[in-house]
Protein backbone atom coordinates (compact mmCIF):
# COMPACT_ATOMS: atom_id res chain seq x y z
CA UNK A 1 0.00 0.00 0.00
CA UNK A 2 1.57 3.28 -0.69
CA UNK A 3 1.30 5.53 1.68
CA UNK A 4 0.48 9.72 1.06
CA UNK A 5 4.28 10.72 1.89
CA UNK A 6 5.76 7.99 -0.45
CA UNK A 7 3.04 9.56 -3.46
CA UNK A 8 4.43 12.80 -2.52
CA UNK A 9 7.78 11.83 -2.79
CA UNK A 10 7.26 10.12 -5.82
CA UNK A 11 5.82 12.75 -7.84
CA UNK A 12 7.90 13.89 -10.57
CA UNK A 13 7.60 17.66 -9.90
CA UNK A 14 6.40 18.95 -6.46
CA UNK A 15 4.90 22.33 -6.22
CA UNK A 16 6.62 25.18 -4.70
CA UNK A 17 4.86 24.94 -0.91
CA UNK A 18 6.12 21.31 -0.62
CA UNK A 19 9.06 21.46 -2.24
CA UNK A 20 9.62 23.98 -0.02
CA UNK A 21 7.62 22.94 3.15
CA UNK A 22 10.47 23.41 5.86
CA UNK A 23 11.73 26.94 4.55
CA UNK A 24 7.73 28.13 4.55
CA UNK A 25 7.27 26.87 7.83
CA UNK A 26 10.19 28.13 9.93
CA UNK A 27 9.30 31.83 8.13
CA UNK A 28 6.00 31.34 9.35
CA UNK A 29 7.13 30.45 12.84
CA UNK A 30 10.28 33.35 12.80
CA UNK A 31 7.60 35.83 11.67
CA UNK A 32 6.63 39.05 13.65
CA UNK A 33 5.15 41.22 10.95
CA UNK A 34 1.88 42.15 10.01
CA UNK A 35 0.11 39.68 7.83
CA UNK A 36 -2.22 41.09 5.57
CA UNK A 37 -5.81 39.36 5.43
CA UNK A 38 -6.05 36.46 3.40
CA UNK A 39 -2.02 36.00 3.75
CA UNK A 40 0.07 33.48 5.67
CA UNK A 41 3.02 35.71 6.49
CA UNK A 42 3.86 39.06 6.35
CA UNK A 43 5.47 41.20 3.52
CA UNK A 44 8.57 40.76 4.87
CA UNK A 45 8.77 37.18 5.41
CA UNK A 46 7.71 36.56 1.45
CA UNK A 47 10.27 38.98 0.15
CA UNK A 48 13.26 36.61 2.42
CA UNK A 49 11.06 33.18 0.80
CA UNK A 50 12.07 34.78 -2.35
CA UNK A 51 14.91 36.30 -2.50
CA UNK A 52 16.91 34.43 0.37
CA UNK A 53 17.59 34.77 4.11
CA UNK A 54 17.52 32.45 7.49
CA UNK A 55 14.53 32.19 9.34
CA UNK A 56 14.72 30.11 12.97
CA UNK A 57 17.60 28.83 11.95
CA UNK A 58 16.71 27.42 8.87
CA UNK A 59 18.01 28.96 5.64
CA UNK A 60 16.35 29.94 2.97
CA UNK A 61 17.06 29.26 -0.41
CA UNK A 62 16.82 32.31 -3.09
CA UNK A 63 14.15 31.24 -5.79
CA UNK A 64 14.72 34.62 -7.98
CA UNK A 65 18.22 35.61 -8.41
CA UNK A 66 17.88 39.30 -9.60
CA UNK A 67 16.65 42.74 -8.71
CA UNK A 68 15.07 42.72 -5.67
CA UNK A 69 13.44 46.07 -6.27
CA UNK A 70 11.03 44.58 -8.28
CA UNK A 71 10.45 41.46 -6.16
CA UNK A 72 9.35 44.34 -3.55
CA UNK A 73 7.10 45.53 -6.26
CA UNK A 74 5.72 42.66 -6.50
CA UNK A 75 4.55 41.79 -3.08
CA UNK A 76 3.91 45.38 -2.62
CA UNK A 77 1.05 44.86 -5.65
CA UNK A 78 -0.50 41.71 -3.56
CA UNK A 79 -0.88 43.50 -0.87
CA UNK A 80 -3.32 46.24 -1.89
CA UNK A 81 -6.47 44.81 -4.24
CA UNK A 82 -4.66 45.11 -7.99
CA UNK A 83 -3.52 42.24 -9.70
CA UNK A 84 0.05 41.96 -10.83
CA UNK A 85 1.13 41.04 -14.49
CA UNK A 86 4.95 39.90 -14.97
CA UNK A 87 6.06 40.51 -18.32
CA UNK A 88 9.53 39.32 -19.97
CA UNK A 89 11.45 37.47 -22.11
CA UNK A 90 11.25 33.57 -22.44
CA UNK A 91 13.34 31.85 -19.55
CA UNK A 92 13.18 34.95 -17.36
CA UNK A 93 11.85 32.96 -14.56
CA UNK A 94 8.27 34.62 -14.74
CA UNK A 95 6.12 31.76 -13.81
CA UNK A 96 8.85 30.77 -11.54
CA UNK A 97 8.31 33.93 -9.67
CA UNK A 98 4.77 33.53 -9.97
CA UNK A 99 4.59 29.91 -8.16
CA UNK A 100 6.61 30.76 -5.38
CA UNK A 101 4.83 34.18 -4.79
CA UNK A 102 2.12 32.30 -4.26
CA UNK A 103 3.27 29.56 -2.24
CA UNK A 104 4.57 31.78 0.53
CA UNK A 105 1.29 34.19 0.57
CA UNK A 106 -1.60 31.78 -0.10
CA UNK A 107 0.27 28.27 0.15
CA UNK A 108 -1.57 26.70 -2.76
CA UNK A 109 -0.24 27.40 -6.31
CA UNK A 110 -1.72 25.10 -8.05
CA UNK A 111 -5.16 27.44 -8.52
CA UNK A 112 -4.00 27.67 -12.54
CA UNK A 113 -5.38 28.62 -15.86
CA UNK A 114 -2.96 27.81 -18.75
CA UNK A 115 -3.61 30.13 -21.23
CA UNK A 116 -3.53 28.70 -24.72
CA UNK A 117 -5.06 29.74 -27.95
CA UNK A 118 -8.05 26.89 -27.31
CA UNK A 119 -8.34 28.64 -23.52
CA UNK A 120 -12.35 29.20 -23.58
CA UNK A 121 -14.03 31.79 -21.30
CA UNK A 122 -15.24 29.26 -18.97
CA UNK A 123 -11.80 28.49 -17.98
CA UNK A 124 -11.74 31.72 -16.72
CA UNK A 125 -15.07 32.03 -15.44
CA UNK A 126 -16.89 28.90 -14.70
CA UNK A 127 -18.17 25.95 -16.57
CA UNK A 128 -21.25 23.26 -15.96
CA UNK A 129 -21.50 19.16 -15.56
CA UNK A 130 -23.27 18.85 -18.43
CA UNK A 131 -24.62 15.10 -16.99
CA UNK A 132 -26.06 16.84 -13.93
CA UNK A 133 -27.14 20.47 -15.75
CA UNK A 134 -29.66 17.70 -17.86
CA UNK A 135 -30.78 15.76 -15.20
CA UNK A 136 -31.43 18.35 -12.73
CA UNK A 137 -30.66 21.69 -14.79
CA UNK A 138 -28.75 24.61 -12.97
CA UNK A 139 -27.43 24.10 -9.58
CA UNK A 140 -24.78 24.44 -7.08
CA UNK A 141 -23.89 21.23 -7.46
CA UNK A 142 -23.40 20.66 -11.07
CA UNK A 143 -21.27 24.42 -11.62
CA UNK A 144 -17.69 23.95 -12.31
CA UNK A 145 -15.67 26.14 -10.83
CA UNK A 146 -12.79 27.87 -12.68
CA UNK A 147 -9.34 28.57 -10.32
CA UNK A 148 -10.11 31.57 -10.44
CA UNK A 149 -13.41 31.06 -8.38
CA UNK A 150 -12.18 28.94 -6.54
CA UNK A 151 -9.34 31.69 -5.30
CA UNK A 152 -12.06 34.39 -4.89
CA UNK A 153 -14.20 32.16 -2.39
CA UNK A 154 -11.13 31.30 -0.72
CA UNK A 155 -9.49 34.79 -0.78
CA UNK A 156 -6.25 33.11 -2.71
CA UNK A 157 -4.30 33.95 -5.34
CA UNK A 158 -5.02 32.44 -8.81
CA UNK A 159 -2.23 32.00 -11.42
CA UNK A 160 -3.36 33.19 -15.56
CA UNK A 161 -0.03 31.67 -17.36
CA UNK A 162 0.69 33.07 -20.98
CA UNK A 163 -2.50 35.56 -20.86
CA UNK A 164 -1.21 37.10 -24.18
CA UNK A 165 -1.79 33.45 -25.73
CA UNK A 166 -5.66 34.05 -24.89
CA UNK A 167 -7.97 35.02 -27.64
CA UNK A 168 -9.29 38.47 -26.74
CA UNK A 169 -12.57 38.08 -25.62
CA UNK A 170 -11.05 35.61 -23.36
CA UNK A 171 -9.13 38.04 -21.91
CA UNK A 172 -11.88 40.79 -21.45
CA UNK A 173 -13.54 38.41 -19.13
CA UNK A 174 -11.11 38.94 -16.71
CA UNK A 175 -11.69 42.96 -16.60
CA UNK A 176 -14.90 43.09 -14.54
CA UNK A 177 -13.46 40.29 -12.42
CA UNK A 178 -10.53 42.39 -11.35
CA UNK A 179 -13.03 45.83 -11.15
CA UNK A 180 -15.69 44.20 -9.54
CA UNK A 181 -13.98 41.18 -7.65
CA UNK A 182 -17.66 39.20 -8.36
CA UNK A 183 -18.23 36.54 -11.22
CA UNK A 184 -22.28 36.42 -11.63
CA UNK A 185 -23.71 33.24 -12.13
CA UNK A 186 -26.85 34.16 -14.01
CA UNK A 187 -28.03 30.52 -14.41
CA UNK A 188 -28.25 30.09 -10.36
CA UNK A 189 -29.12 34.14 -10.34
CA UNK A 190 -26.32 34.83 -7.52
CA UNK A 191 -22.98 36.47 -7.41
CA UNK A 192 -20.04 34.72 -6.17
CA UNK A 193 -17.32 37.93 -4.66
CA UNK A 194 -13.98 37.52 -3.90
CA UNK A 195 -12.91 37.43 -0.01
CA UNK A 196 -9.82 40.01 1.43
CA UNK A 197 -6.63 38.35 0.14
CA UNK A 198 -7.65 37.82 -3.63
CA UNK A 199 -5.67 37.89 -6.55
CA UNK A 200 -4.31 37.06 -9.65
CA UNK A 201 -0.98 36.92 -10.75
CA UNK A 202 -0.71 36.52 -14.40
CA UNK A 203 2.07 36.23 -16.84
CA UNK A 204 3.06 37.08 -20.64
CA UNK A 205 6.01 36.49 -22.92
CA UNK A 206 7.69 39.81 -24.97
CA UNK A 207 7.68 37.17 -28.06
CA UNK A 208 3.97 36.59 -28.35
CA UNK A 209 3.26 41.19 -28.95
CA UNK A 210 1.27 41.17 -31.79
CA UNK A 211 -0.67 37.63 -31.02
CA UNK A 212 -3.63 38.76 -28.93
CA UNK A 213 -2.57 42.57 -27.42
CA UNK A 214 -4.33 42.99 -24.08
CA UNK A 215 -6.83 45.63 -24.45
CA UNK A 216 -5.91 48.71 -22.57
CA UNK A 217 -8.60 48.41 -20.56
CA UNK A 218 -7.64 44.92 -18.97
CA UNK A 219 -3.83 46.20 -19.02
CA UNK A 220 -4.97 49.07 -16.20
CA UNK A 221 -6.37 46.52 -14.32
CA UNK A 222 -3.32 45.12 -13.52
CA UNK A 223 0.14 46.64 -11.91
CA UNK A 224 2.74 45.37 -14.41
CA UNK A 225 6.76 44.37 -13.62
CA UNK A 226 8.71 43.35 -16.19
CA UNK A 227 11.75 40.89 -15.61
CA UNK A 228 14.49 41.66 -17.34
CA UNK A 229 17.40 38.73 -18.57
CA UNK A 230 20.05 38.44 -15.84
CA UNK A 231 21.90 41.37 -16.66
CA UNK A 232 25.74 39.80 -16.35
CA UNK A 233 27.39 37.08 -17.10
CA UNK A 234 28.04 36.51 -13.32
CA UNK A 235 24.47 36.21 -12.05
CA UNK A 236 23.11 34.09 -15.31
CA UNK A 237 26.12 31.54 -13.87
CA UNK A 238 24.83 31.74 -10.49
CA UNK A 239 20.68 31.70 -11.56
CA UNK A 240 21.80 28.27 -13.75
CA UNK A 241 24.33 26.52 -11.09
CA UNK A 242 21.00 26.65 -8.35
CA UNK A 243 18.56 25.28 -10.67
CA UNK A 244 20.65 22.62 -12.21
CA UNK A 245 21.76 21.84 -8.79
CA UNK A 246 18.03 21.32 -7.50
CA UNK A 247 16.72 19.98 -11.00
CA UNK A 248 19.76 16.89 -10.29
CA UNK A 249 18.59 16.55 -6.60
CA UNK A 250 15.23 16.54 -7.59
CA UNK A 251 15.30 13.44 -10.37
CA UNK A 252 18.60 11.56 -8.77
CA UNK A 253 20.59 11.73 -11.88
CA UNK A 254 23.71 9.70 -11.19
CA UNK A 255 26.10 12.56 -12.75
CA UNK A 256 28.20 14.97 -11.56
CA UNK A 257 27.19 18.65 -11.60
CA UNK A 258 28.60 20.78 -14.23
CA UNK A 259 31.66 22.82 -12.70
CA UNK A 260 31.90 26.10 -13.17
CA UNK A 261 34.18 25.98 -16.56
CA UNK A 262 31.02 23.83 -18.38
CA UNK A 263 28.81 26.44 -16.52
CA UNK A 264 30.92 29.82 -18.10
CA UNK A 265 30.95 27.99 -21.66
CA UNK A 266 27.13 27.18 -21.96
CA UNK A 267 25.97 30.91 -20.34
CA UNK A 268 28.63 32.57 -23.06
CA UNK A 269 27.60 30.09 -25.40
CA UNK A 270 24.09 31.66 -24.81
CA UNK A 271 24.20 35.34 -24.11
CA UNK A 272 26.75 35.74 -27.31
CA UNK A 273 23.67 33.81 -29.54
CA UNK A 274 21.20 35.99 -27.52
CA UNK A 275 22.79 39.22 -28.00
CA UNK A 276 24.27 38.74 -31.17
CA UNK A 277 27.72 39.84 -29.80
CA UNK A 278 30.52 38.64 -28.38
CA UNK A 279 31.28 39.10 -24.40
CA UNK A 280 34.30 41.28 -25.44
CA UNK A 281 32.13 43.35 -28.01
CA UNK A 282 34.16 43.15 -31.35
CA UNK A 283 32.63 40.58 -33.28
CA UNK A 284 28.62 40.53 -34.67
CA UNK A 285 26.98 37.18 -34.40
CA UNK A 286 23.50 35.90 -36.16
CA UNK A 287 21.08 34.93 -33.52
CA UNK A 288 18.86 31.81 -34.39
CA UNK A 289 15.40 31.52 -34.98
CA UNK A 290 14.27 30.38 -31.23
CA UNK A 291 14.63 31.37 -27.53
CA UNK A 292 18.41 31.06 -26.26
CA UNK A 293 17.02 31.74 -22.23
CA UNK A 294 18.19 31.25 -19.46
CA UNK A 295 15.61 28.37 -18.64
CA UNK A 296 17.36 26.87 -22.04
CA UNK A 297 20.60 26.73 -20.26
CA UNK A 298 19.34 24.88 -17.19
CA UNK A 299 17.04 22.02 -19.90
CA UNK A 300 20.49 22.16 -21.54
CA UNK A 301 22.41 21.15 -18.80
CA UNK A 302 20.06 19.00 -16.79
CA UNK A 303 20.28 16.92 -20.20
CA UNK A 304 24.02 16.38 -20.81
CA UNK A 305 23.88 15.14 -17.18
CA UNK A 306 21.67 12.56 -17.61
CA UNK A 307 23.40 11.73 -21.28
CA UNK A 308 26.25 11.29 -19.26
CA UNK A 309 24.56 9.50 -16.43
CA UNK A 310 22.97 7.20 -18.63
CA UNK A 311 25.90 6.92 -22.12
CA UNK A 312 29.22 7.04 -19.52
CA UNK A 313 30.76 7.01 -16.48
CA UNK A 314 28.69 10.28 -14.76
CA UNK A 315 31.32 12.76 -14.95
CA UNK A 316 30.01 15.36 -17.41
CA UNK A 317 32.54 15.66 -20.66
CA UNK A 318 32.35 17.71 -23.84
CA UNK A 319 30.80 15.24 -26.08
CA UNK A 320 27.71 15.88 -23.44
CA UNK A 321 27.65 19.59 -23.74
CA UNK A 322 27.96 19.63 -27.19
CA UNK A 323 25.16 16.87 -27.79
CA UNK A 324 22.75 19.03 -25.24
CA UNK A 325 23.98 22.62 -27.21
CA UNK A 326 22.77 20.66 -30.57
CA UNK A 327 19.77 20.16 -29.39
CA UNK A 328 19.12 23.56 -27.72
CA UNK A 329 20.23 25.42 -30.49
CA UNK A 330 18.95 24.17 -33.65
CA UNK A 331 15.38 24.28 -33.23
CA UNK A 332 14.77 25.75 -36.90
CA UNK A 333 16.64 23.40 -38.61
CA UNK A 334 18.56 25.07 -41.67
CA UNK A 335 18.46 28.40 -40.52
CA UNK A 336 19.63 27.72 -37.20
CA UNK A 337 22.17 24.93 -38.10
CA UNK A 338 23.72 27.47 -40.24
CA UNK A 339 23.99 29.97 -37.29
CA UNK A 340 25.31 27.49 -35.24
CA UNK A 341 28.24 26.09 -37.71
CA UNK A 342 28.98 29.39 -38.35
CA UNK A 343 29.50 30.41 -34.46
CA UNK A 344 31.70 27.19 -33.86
CA UNK A 345 33.74 28.04 -36.65
CA UNK A 346 34.02 31.59 -36.15
CA UNK A 347 33.88 31.88 -32.34
CA UNK A 348 34.44 29.00 -30.90
CA UNK A 349 37.29 27.96 -32.55
CA UNK A 350 38.76 31.16 -31.95
CA UNK A 351 38.70 30.26 -28.45
CA UNK A 352 41.74 28.34 -27.45
CA UNK A 353 43.17 25.39 -26.00
CA UNK A 354 40.23 25.55 -23.30
CA UNK A 355 37.77 25.54 -25.63
CA UNK A 356 39.26 23.01 -28.14
CA UNK A 357 37.55 19.86 -26.66
CA UNK A 358 34.19 21.18 -26.79
CA UNK A 359 34.72 22.65 -30.26
CA UNK A 360 35.72 19.12 -31.47
CA UNK A 361 32.71 17.66 -30.18
CA UNK A 362 30.66 20.52 -31.72
CA UNK A 363 32.53 20.06 -34.70
CA UNK A 364 32.00 16.19 -35.37
CA UNK A 365 28.19 16.57 -34.58
CA UNK A 366 27.85 19.21 -37.59
CA UNK A 367 30.24 17.50 -40.15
Amino acid sequence: MTTKQETVQDTLRQPSELLYHQELEALKAADTGKVPAGWQMSPKAVLTFITGGEAGGVAITPKYIGNKRLVEMAIATLVTDRALLLIGEPGTAKSWLSENLTAAIYGNSGLVVQGTAGTTEEQVRYSWNYAMLLANGPSPEALVKSPIMRAMEAGGIARFEEISRCASEVQDALISILSEKTIAVAELGQDVSARKGFSIIATANTRDRGVNDMSAALKRRFNIIVLPSPADVETEIEIVRKRVGEIAAQYDLQAAVPGDEALRKVVTIFRELRSGVSLDKKEKIKSPGGAISTAEAISLLTGSMALAASFGDGELRDADLAAGLQGAIVKDDDKDRLVWQEYIANVMKKRGETWRGLYNACQELNS
